[in-house]
């Protein structure tokens, strides 16, 4: 595979027709670090996220009124789409207006996201926000986070994508999608105030949630086995207590929270007081800044150097990420004190990633947007972008799990999946009409890289339809 091709397809997310080869495919990828914009056109419509919350505050209020009203005054954790889903929710036509409306938001952000991965000059670096996106994973399978997930990577991750980890790091963790994603709105220290209030008039405690913390730990910094235990968890955790977003309680404990709705709130009341032990280390008692002392420290770690420098790796020269190719990742991220930039720069020089043969099978989001910018596809209405990957197995911002999407082949190679592809294509081709030559577009969008089986089997192919089909699902096309 020529060395452009390779910046174009595994660098980036995929050729146009209208695509020129560099002459010097890294020197196009490094400028791309000056040139990249955190929020493009496409970008301009996605509701506010004061309107986001606001329908969430509504929503969450509505189940509130009828939980009281079953005689069910203890507060309650947020509920996930199962919950959403019953049968008394669906009864209620204000409820299923809001639900409606948060759904909505969830389908112009999936479609923001992908219009933007469609026009976009700057593939490289869009392909970076995508994987930060799935490092720090929310899912929407919990209904308060539907509206909010495309928000996390809209503004805390494309606007710190060239920054540095530890900046990075912090806006996702006040972010409210992981903020109520992972619980740690309702997290209530036993010895603050609020704790101690509920205590003495002898209500159920909320108490300590330590999602947050241990999701930081495990998949975010130091990965897991990685020398921290369960105490420092806990501890963690405790220091992370009053991190919390304004605008979806309600009653004496909105009160204390205060702030525009859907905002980042660090509330006193909510806090457990005293020094932490994390690690080793004692952290005094500041408020809000006692986590962030503890996230500057994590983000600079050595196992978080080499937890992220192995999924670089990994996404970019095979499943089987290279060693030599984690050290120098590894090493750049020390030597630079995170800054990412520069550990994108390694990226680039690494020899590994360059291996001419195709290293990575792409997963279903990578081969949508790499086979609708083959055809020359700029938008898609954004209710069948949303089909589109829930058919390919890979709904937007919906792993399932704090641990993301799979970075490895076996996990979306299986026939079923390869047969939706195959489908998904055919609409594709059926689209774009016969205007298509499939034989000119391949050596396009495949430069150097299409077998003779391949090219003569979109020669042989009954119309034009069938060509364009062909190329997108052949084992060229699916690979990077």
């Amino acid at each position: 595979m020529l060395t452009a091709a390779i910046a174009l397809n595994r660098f980036g997310l995929g050729a146009r027709p209208i695509s020129v080869l560099s002459d010097d495919p890294r020197k196009w990828l490094l400028d791309q670090l000056a040139e990249f914009q955190p929020r493009p056109s496409a970008l301009a419509n996605v509701p506010a996220r004061s309107q986001v919350v606001a329908q969430l505050a509504d929503y969450l209020g509505e189940a509130r009124m009828d939980r009281r009203a079953k005689g069910d005054v203890q507060p309650a954790s947020m509920p996930t789409g199962a919950d959403a889903a019953a049968p008394n929710a669906q009864k209620d036509p204000l409820r299923r207006y809001l639900r409606q409306s948060i759904r909505d938001d969830y389908v112009a952000m999936n479609s923001a996201r992908l219009d933007s991965a469609l026009t976009t000059e700057t593939p490289f670096i869009e392909r970076l926000v995508h994987f930060w996106a799935n490092h720090f994973a929310v899912s929407v399978d919990k209904l308060p986070v539907i509206g909010l997930a495309g928000l996390l990577e809209f503004e805390a991750i494309r606007p710190h994508v060239l920054g540095r980890f530890s900046d990075l790091l912090i806006a996702v963790e006040q972010h409210p999608a992981m903020l109520v994603y992972l619980d740690q709105a309702q997290s209530i220290g036993p010895n603050s105030p609020v704790g101690r209030r509920i205590a003495e008039r002898g209500g159920k405690p909320r108490g300590l949630n330590e999602n947050l913390g241990r999701e930081i730990m495990e998949l975010h910094t130091l990965g897991v086995r990685t020398g921290y235990t369960q105490a420092d968890v806990t501890e963690f955790a405790r220091a992370l207590t009053g991190w919390t977003v304004s605008g979806i309680a309600r009653g004496p404990v909105a009160r204390l929270i205060g702030g525009a709705p859907g905002q980042f709130q660090f509330a006193e009341a909510l806090h457990e007081p005293g020094d932490r032990v994390i690690m080793g280390k004692t952290y005094r008692a500041a408020g809000e800044d006692q986590a962030k002392h503890v996230l500057r420290d994590l983000a600079v770690n050595p196992a978080t150097a080499r937890h992220i420098a192995t999924k670089l790796a990994r996404h970019f020269a095979g499943d089987d990420p290279p060693q030599p190719m984690v050290d120098r990742l590894s090493s750049a991220f020390l030597a630079s004190g995170g800054d990412l930039p520069t550990v994108y720069r390694a990226v680039i020089d690494s020899p590994e990633a360059w291996a001419p043969q195709p290293v990575k099978f792409k997963t279903p989001w990578e081969w949508s947007v790499s086979a609708l910018r083959a055809v020359g596809q700029k938008e898609l209405d954004p209710t069948i972008a949303a089909a589109m990957l829930k058919q390919l197995g890979q709904p937007t911002w919906q792993p399932g799990s704090p641990a993301g999407w799979d970075d490895i082949a076996a996990s979306w190679a299986a026939p079923e999946a390869l047969m939706r592809r195959v489908e998904i294509a055919q609409r594709f081709a059926s689209h774009a009409g016969s205007s298509v030559d499939a034989r000119a577009l391949a050596e396009k969008v495949l430069p150097g890289a299409l077998t003779e089986s391949t090219r003569s089997a979109i020669a042989r192919a009954e119309s034009p339809q069938e060509g364009l089909a062909l190329l997108l699902v052949s084992p060229e096309f699916v690979r990077r």
